[in-house]
């Protein structure tokens, strides 16, 4: 049973250490911890080899933003 729970932690902080270096590399945390769930050390692998991607600057709607399409709003006082 101590065998289960130990290579069961082990497999859990590898995919915590893989979700970091793959965040470090632009890539989705979430997506490569899930693969290293799966695929363990193997992912590690993958995400050192694997070359990073080229990083895109978050526009302000990625980040939760709106973006106003008049620049000048008007206020409801303001007369046309």
């Amino acid at each position: 049973m101590d065998d289960y729970i130990s290579s069961g932690t082990f497999w859990f902080m590898v995919a915590l250490i893989n979700a970091g270096l793959a965040e470090q590399k632009n890539r989705s945390r979430w997506i490569w911890f899930l693969l290293s769930l799966l695929l363990g050390p193997i992912a590690t692998i993958l995400i050192v080899v694997r070359e990073a991607p080229e990083p895109v600057e978050p526009s302000m709607t990625h980040r939760g933003g709106w973006k106003n399409p008049d620049p000048h709003p008007r206020s409801l006082g303001d007369p046309m």
